[in-house]
C-alpha cells in the first residue's frame, strides 16, 4: 500500500512560522560567562575552581615573561578568597578611548579586552589578557582589583561581573604592581559540579597539593621568577590587608611555599626523573628561535617503558599537546632512525623505529613562545599553530642530531633502548595476534569463568571483577543476569607496571580480562568496542583485597587509560558489618557507621546467629538514632570477604543499582598519577619506602 499523504511544507508549518526575532537571545556584558561557565573554565567543579586561580596568575606571569615582574604571590584566605599579587607594571587606569571608562574597568568587565591583542602591550603572552580577568570577575561573588603605579594606589570592586563603583584613588604608593582578590561564586561552583541556575551549593576547597604542583611547574618555566604560595585559610587571627602589598611581609604563622629556579626546563626534567634510573646523565637541552617561534626542549631517557612529555606554549600547559608536540615526535623518530642506519646499529631485517619505539622511557619538556598562540578552547588544552610544528621539528631535529653525534655513548644507550622497544613491540604483536585474533569475541565462548550478561547494549552492561570463586559464586547467583556479568579472578594478577604486552598476555587471569573487555589492546585498542560501560572492581575489604585492586588499577591505567578517562572504571563498596536484632537488619560500611548504629561499647557477637525466635523485636526509635539496647541482644557479623555473603546479601548491599555505593575512578592529574604508579608498583624500593613513610598516617588498614 502506498501512502499518498502529502508531506508538510516546512515553510508553512505553524511551529516554524512562530520563530521570530523575539526568539533570539542576546547576552550582554559578562552574561555569556555566567550562563555557560564550562566554555570558559572547563567546568564548575574543583578543576574549574582551580582554573580561576590559573587565569589570574597567568596575567601576572605574562608580566614576568616580558621582563617587567620578578615576584608573584598567591594567598588563599578564609571564606575561599584568593589574592594574587605581582610587582609588574600595574594595569593602566587612565580612560580607554573606545569604552570611555578606565582601562582597569575595561579589562575586568569586558571580554576580549586587554594588552595582548595588539603588539604594544605584550610581545609574548599565555593568552588574551582580559579574557581571563573578566571571566574570573564574572564567576566571583566578590572581586577587587588594586593597582599601584605612578605613585598612587587605585582600587575598584565588583560582584558577579558588575562594578560596584568607579575606579578610585585610595592613597599614595611607592609600590608598582597589581593585586586581584576574588571569591568564587557559590551560585556557580559546588562540590557536586556547580550550577549556573542560581542555586547555592557547597564550594569545594582548593586542593593544596594541586596548587603547589602547578606553581612549582610554572617556576621552572620562567627563569628568575619567584612564586610564593601562602595558605592562610585556617588562620584564626584578623588579617588586615588594607595597606599590604605582599602578605608575606606580615609574617603570619601559616603554611607557605616559595619556588625559584635558574635551571629552567632542564631542571624540570631532572625533577620529574628524580625517582627513576636515568640511562644517560646529561640532560639534552636546546633553546633557539626559528620562524619567530622560540623553541626550548629538554629530554632524558630513563629505565622505564612509559613516556612522560609535557608541552607548553607561552608557559601555558597544553595537556592535549598540539602542533609543537607533533613536530617534536616527527623529528625524534626521524633523527634516531637516521643515526641508527648511518652507524649500522640496527639490523636491516628489523626495519625502522616507530614513534612508540623512540618514546619508550622518554621524559621531555617542550616549551615554545610565539606571538599569536591559537588554542582550542579557553582552557588552552591544545595548540593549533602550524608554524609551531615546523619550528620545533627544525630546531629540535638539528640540535638532537648534533647531540647524538657528539655524545656517542649516550647515543648508543638511547638507540639500544629503542631497539628493545622495537623487538618487544614485534613480540607483543605476535602475542596479540595469537590471543586477540580478529573476531575472537564474535560467536565464540568468552574466556575464563566469565558469566556474561544477556544484554548486548554496552551502555547498560556491567562487569563485576570479583576476588575468588567463592565471591564469584555468590555474585553469579545474586546478580541481575540481564545487565550484570561476573568475572572471578584467582589470586593476585600480574603486576604490569614494568611488563610488556607479550608477558602480560601470558597470564591467564589478565588474558581473560582483556578478552572480556572486548577493546583489544595496544595499537589495536578501540574504545568503541568496549563490551561494558561499567567495569566494577569488587574485592575484599582487607589488605589483600586492596593489593588486588591496586594491581587491577595499574593494569587499567597503563594499558586501558582511555577506559579510565571515559569513566567506565568503578570500585564497589561492600559493607564491613551486618547488624541484626529481631527482624531488623542494618549494614555498616566502616567502624564509624557501626558505632553510630550500636554505640561504642556494645559487645559484638560474631558467632553463628541465634534462631529468629530467640531475638526480641527492636523497640520504637527515631530513624538514625543509636540502638540503646543490651549488649547481648545485638548480633554483629563481621564480613571477612565477599565470599562470606550469601547471594541475597551481596545483591542488596553491593550489586543492586538502586542501593549500592560505587566510587568512579578518575584521573585528575595524569602526570601525578603516573608518578604514583611508578613509585608504588615499580621495582625501585627506596621511593616506595619513602612514600609509605610519608603517607602512613593517611592509611586506613584493616589488618
Amino acid at each position: 500500500m502506498v501512502n499518498k499523504t502529502p508531506k508538510k511544507n516546512p515553510q508553512k508549518d505553524s511551529s516554524s512560522s512562530r520563530y521570530t526575532a523575539a526568539d533570539i537571545s542576546v547576552l550582554e556584558g559578562l552574561e555569556p560567562v555566567r550562563k555557560r561557565p564550562g566554555m570558559y573554565i572547563g567546568g564548575t567543579g574543583i578543576d574549574g575552581l582551580h582554573h580561576l586561580v590559573w587565569e589570574i596568575f597567568d596575567n601576572a606571569r605574562d608580566e614576568a615573561m616580558g621582563g617587567f615582574c620578578n615576584t608573584i604571590e598567591i594567598v588563599f584566605l578564609p571564606n575561599n578568597r584568593v589574592r594574587v599579587t605581582d610587582n609588574g607594571r600595574g594595569i593602566p587606569v587612565d580612560v580607554h578611548k573606545q569604552t570611555k571608562v578606565s582601562a582597569l574597568e575595561t579589562v575586568m568587565t569586558t571580554l576580549h579586552a586587554g594588552g595582548k591583542f595588539g603588539q604594544s602591550g605584550y610581545k609574548i603572552s599565555g593568552g588574551l589578557h582580559g579574557v581571563g580577568a573578566s571571566v574570573v570577575n564574572a564567576l566571583s561573588s566578590f572581586c577587587r582589583a588594586e593597582v599601584h603605579r605612578d605613585g598612587a594606589h587605585y582600587a575598584q570592586e565588583y560582584s558577579r561581573g558588575e562594578k560596584k563603583s568607579a575606579v578610585k584613588k585610595i592613597g599614595s604608593s611607592k609600590k608598582v604592581g597589581t593585586i586581584i582578590t576574588f571569591e568564587p561564586d557559590e551560585q556557580i561552583f559546588s562540590a557536586k559540579g556547580g550550577s549556573a541556575s542560581g542555586g547555592k551549593g557547597e564550594i569545594p576547597s582548593f586542593d593544596w597539593s594541586t596548587i603547589v604542583s602547578h606553581f612549582r611547574e610554572q617556576a621552572y618555566l620562567v627563569r628568575g621568577l619567584r612564586i610564593s604560595i601562602i595558605d592562610a585559610r585556617n588562620y584564626e587571627g584578623k588579617i588586615n590587608l588594607d595597606d599590604v602589598f605582599f602578605v608575606s611581609e606580615l609574617g603570619l604563622e601559616v603554611l607557605s611555599v616559595s619556588f625559584y629556579f635558574e635551571g629552567g626546563i632542564a631542571s624540570l626534567v631532572q625533577y620529574s626523573n628524580k625517582d627513576l634510573k636515568s640511562l644517560h646523565e646529561e640532560v639534552f637541552y636546546v633553546n633557539k628561535e626559528s620562524e619567530k617561534v622560540q623553541v626550548e626542549v629538554a629530554l632524558q631517557y630513563v629505565d622505564d617503558i612509559s613516556s612522560r612529555i609535557l608541552t607548553f606554549a607561552n608557559d601555558t600547559r597544553n595537556p592535549e599537546g598540539g602542533t609543537h608536540l607533533t613536530g617534536f615526535k616527527a623529528a625524534l623518530t626521524r633523527v634516531i632512525n637516521n643515526y641508527a642506519k648511518k652507524n649500522e646499529i640496527m639490523k636491516e631485517s628489523e626495519g625502522g623505529f616507530t614513534g612508540d619505539d623512540v618514546l619508550e622511557g622518554l621524559t621531555a619538556v617542550i616549551s615554545i613562545k610565539l606571538e599569536n598562540p591559537q588554542f582550542e578552547g579557553q582552557t588552552k588544552a591544545k595548540l593549533g599553530n602550524p608554524e609551531a610544528r615546523s619550528a620545533v621539528e627544525a630546531v629540535f631535529g638539528e640540535a638532537f642530531s648534533a647531540f647524538l653525534e657528539e655524545n656517542p655513548g649516550e647515543a648508543k644507550t638511547i638507540i639500544s633502548k629503542a631497539i628493545l622497544a622495537l623487538r618487544a613491540r614485534k613480540a607483543a604483536k605476535a602475542a596479540k595476534d595469537s590471543v586477540l585474533r580478529k573476531g575472537a569475541l564474535e560467536g565464540l565462548t568468552l574466556p575464563g569463568k566469565l558469566a556474561d550478561c544477556q544484554t548486548k547494549d554496552a551502555s547498560e552492561s556491567e562487569l563485576f571483577i570479583v576476588e575468588g570463586d567463592s565471591a564469584g559464586g555468590s555474585a553469579k547467583q545474586g546478580r541481575d543476569r540481564r545487565i550484570q556479568a561476573i568475572l572471578p579472578l584467582r589470586g593476585k594478577i600480574l603486576n604490569v607496571e614494568r611488563a610488556r604486552i607479550d608477558k602480560m598476555l601470558a597470564s591467564k587471569e589478565v588474558k581473560a580480562l582483556v578478552i572480556a573487555l572486548g577493546t583489544s589492546i595496544g595499537d589495536t585498542f578501540d574504545l568503541t568496542k568496549a563490551r561494558y560501560h561499567k567495569i566494577i572492581i569488587a574485592t575484599d575489604a582487607d589488605v589483600d583485597g586492596a593489593h588486588i585492586r591496586t594491581l587491577l588499577l595499574t593494569l587499567f591505567y597503563r594499558y586501558f587509560r582511555s577506559i579510565v578517562e571515559a569513566g567506565y572504571i568503578y570500585v564497589a563498596q561492600p559493607p564491613l558489618y551486618k547488624i541484626k536484632r529481631g527482624k531488623e537488619i542494618s549494614y555498616a560500611y566502616n567502624d564509624q557507621e557501626k558505632e553510630k548504629l550500636v554505640g561504642k561499647n556494645t559487645l559484638e557477637i560474631e558467632a553463628v546467629e541465634p534462631p529468629e525466635d530467640e531475638l526480641e523485636p527492636l523497640p520504637d526509635r527515631q530513624a538514625g538514632s543509636p540502638l540503646n539496647l543490651k549488649p547481648n541482644r545485638i548480633h554483629i557479623q563481621r564480613y571477612k570477604g565477599l565470599g562470606e555473603m550469601n547471594p541475597e546479601e551481596l545483591w542488596e548491599t553491593t550489586m543492586d543499582p538502586t542501593k549500592r555505593v560505587l566510587k568512579r575512578v578518575t584521573i585528575e592529574d595524569a602526570r601525578e598519577a603516573d608518578k604514583v604508579f611508578d613509585t608504588l608498583m615499580g621495582s625501585d624500593v627506596l621511593p616506595r619506602k619513602t612514600f609509605i613513610q610519608t603517607h602512613a598516617k593517611m592509611a586506613n588498614l584493616d589488618i
